[in-house]
């Protein structure tokens, strides 16, 4: 009985943790990047180190809650330049874009990359 009990904890625990990942398609994800490189970055810095805002970093954001995260990018913080973020991204994505910073995943795009090979070519900077 008591190992069935520890079971089926587990069993709920590891259910909660996949219900709280969010499900994003790979187009979107790229497009969710650059999102985060050029419109968060605008204030948390382009390498997301702070700036008007504070650092968007793993060791700075891994202790907290991925919901206070998540409910910052969709409403915004009063009283400070965080803008409200939910006309312009699902919940879903809000939650991908935390999970992202918080492990640390965040990469070039290929859509900033395109860009930057574009720039080279033409002999212009971005």
């Amino acid at each position: 009985m008591r190992t069935m009990l520890l079971f089926t904890g587990l069993l709920t625990m590891q259910m909660l943790s996949q219900a709280a990942t969010a499900e994003v398609d790979p187009a979107r994800q790229n497009e969710l990047l650059y999102f985060i490189k050029h419109d968060c970055g605008s204030c948390h810095g382009m390498t997301l180190k702070g700036g008007l805002g504070p650092a968007l970093l793993p060791e700075t954001l891994s202790g907290k809650p991925k919901d206070f995260l998540v409910t910052t990018i969709m409403d915004g913080r009063k009283n400070t330049a965080m803008p409200p973020w939910k006309t312009m991204l699902s919940k879903d994505d809000a939650i991908w874009i935390t999970e992202q910073l918080q492990n640390g995943s965040v990469l070039p795009t290929e859509l900033a990359n395109n860009r930057q090979n574009e720039a080279k070519q033409s002999g212009t900077k971005q």
